[in-house]
């Protein structure tokens, strides 16, 4: 369902409903050569659960859904490119590797997936979808937690 602005007003007014914003895997971790898009997604991540703190009280859920790869043309010949450098060929090789490793999602099993989510009582504020997210995400904040506590003393001199 597309909401209008005018749509926040009845949520509102019926204290309730559940706002489903669509971000990535790409919201949570960043991937070279995908700069503006990972920007677009952090963006979108805490526009929403700042959101979700704001409407929760009046009974409005929010979750950002992170679906996993589907098998479509997004980064092929349908994206518009700019000029490559060769200094980072290397780089787009790697990820153009890691890309076509990944065994797509079923799409039809994504919409089964959303729409028993937004008829649950207590849907949270991320919901990742298929098994792929799982082992990136865990490993980027792995990264995080060991890179803040091992600078912890220094940052606490501050």
């Amino acid at each position: 369902m597309l909401l209008r602005a005018a749509d926040g007003e009845c949520l509102r007014a019926w204290r309730g409903g559940h706002i489903v914003q669509v971000s990535s895997l790409g919201g949570l971790a960043a991937f070279p050569t995908l700069g503006l898009y990972n920007a677009s997604k952090w963006a979108l991540e805490g526009m929403s659960e700042a959101l979700a703190q704001e409407v929760g009280p009046l009974g409005i859920h929010v979750t950002i859904v992170e679906p996993g790869p589907y098998g479509t043309d997004w980064s092929g010949a349908s994206a518009v490119h700019t000029e490559p450098i060769a200094a980072y060929e290397p780089i787009r090789e790697a990820r153009r590797a890691g890309v076509t490793a990944r065994a797509p999602q079923d799409p039809q099993a994504t919409a089964d997936v959303i729409l028993e989510l937004v008829d649950t009582e207590e849907p949270p504020l991320r919901l990742f979808l298929g098994a792929y997210p799982y082992p990136v995400v865990e490993a980027a904040y792995q990264r995080r937690l060991d890179t803040w506590n091992a600078w912890r003393t220094l940052a606490t001199r501050a």
